[in-house]
């Protein structure tokens, strides 16, 4: 006969609950607890990916998988090697949730909606066993003879024999979880959208562009991949990505740094500028800020265009026969730069 646990897990969101699920299923004996301190469970895969909840990376080689992580690479190779994406496609597969790889190798739910996720997981959890108690933050953990003892917030104590920690980078927990004789690496915000003040382009929050080269001027970090314009600044695959890499390279200059976007990274400066002359050429009466002379979104490409011109520019109202410098500037235009500063 299997010994039963009682087994609590901290935190309410994605890993919260597939690590519970996990226990429940390994042992149906045990009694698997998650205490989430607010009243909704699962806040941040409602939002993530747009709303539409990005599962995973379509990576399916260890090897590989752990290139993709900025830090703890060697550390992470050998949990890849028991569970990964494959084994996240196959668990929600095998729940009725079919997943999708999009260009960029990002995988989503064949609903593109976030609930769909939340529903799995809640179902699954329940199924399991799992007992949910909201709004149940944690205000103090103590070892015991046999596991743990936790006092809550409204001074209950609860004990178990095992304890997950899943509350992400909860400072408070990792100052409980060093008191329980663990190394503690101070932690650093990452994954974070770039604030640009007095941006340009806060006109144009909600344009994005499929393909964006950012770089960070001064370093080596630079992301290639979608860039999304919003009210703030800039956001995005490329954005966020660039943030988690450069995490404490950010953190160390108090997040003021320069970005530099460049809107075609396919083409290089003396491609684009045969590209505009040539157009330059046939349309002299046009106007710079209207006509566009390279391949920007059929939906969003004028309004980028004309906002990267008049940014500072008097192109407004130019044409191309009276801008004899209108070259040369417009290439530079393609590689915008803006101060930043973190948003969270």
């Amino acid at each position: 006969m299997s010994k039963k646990s009682t087994i609590i897990i901290l935190g309410g969101g994605a890993a919260g609950f597939f690590g519970a699920i996990a226990c429940a299923e390994a042992n149906r004996d045990n009694q698997v607890i998650i205490l989430e301190k607010a009243r909704q469970v699962l806040a941040k895969v409602r939002i993530s990916g747009g709303g539409r909840c990005n599962v995973t990376h379509s990576c399916f080689e260890p090897a590989l998988l752990v290139n993709n992580y900025p830090r703890g690479s060697k550390a992470l190779r050998g949990p890849f090697s028991r569970f990964q994406p494959r084994d996240t496609v196959q668990w929600f597969e095998s729940k009725g949730v079919p997943l999708k790889v999009e260009g960029d190798g990002r995988m989503f739910p064949t609903t593109d909606n976030s609930e769909t996720i939340i529903n799995c997981l809640m179902t699954e959890a329940k199924k399991a066993g799992v007992l949910l108690r909201n709004e149940c933050g944690v205000s103090a953990i103590e070892k015991s003879a046999d596991g743990f003892r936790l006092t809550l917030s409204n001074d209950e104590i609860v004990a178990c024999h095992k304890l997950l920690i899943a509350t992400g980078s909860n400072a408070k927990v990792l100052d409980m979880v060093h008191g329980l004789g663990h190394q503690i690496v101070p932690a650093v915000p990452s994954l974070f959208t770039f604030n640009i003040p007095n941006s340009p382009l806060v006109e144009l929050s909600g344009i994005s562009v499929p393909k964006a080269h950012v770089k960070i001027d001064g370093t080596s970090l630079e992301q290639t991949g979608p860039l999304l314009i919003t009210h703030w600044g800039f956001s995005g695959p490329a954005v966020l990505k660039l943030s988690a890499w450069g995490a404490r390279v950010l953190h160390d200059v108090d997040y003021k740094a320069t970005v530099c976007v460049n809107w075609l990274p396919d083409y290089n400066q003396n491609q684009l500028r045969e590209i505009i002359l040539a157009f330059k050429g046939l349309n002299l009466g046009r106007q710079v800020a209207s006509d566009v002379p390279v391949a920007l979104p059929k939906t969003s490409g004028k309004s980028l265009w004309k906002a990267l011109m008049c940014a500072g520019r008097s192109y407004l109202t130019s044409s191309y026969r009276s801008c004899s410098s209108a070259c040369s500037r417009i290439v530079m235009a393609f590689k915008e730069k803006a101060r930043i500063k973190k948003s969270l």
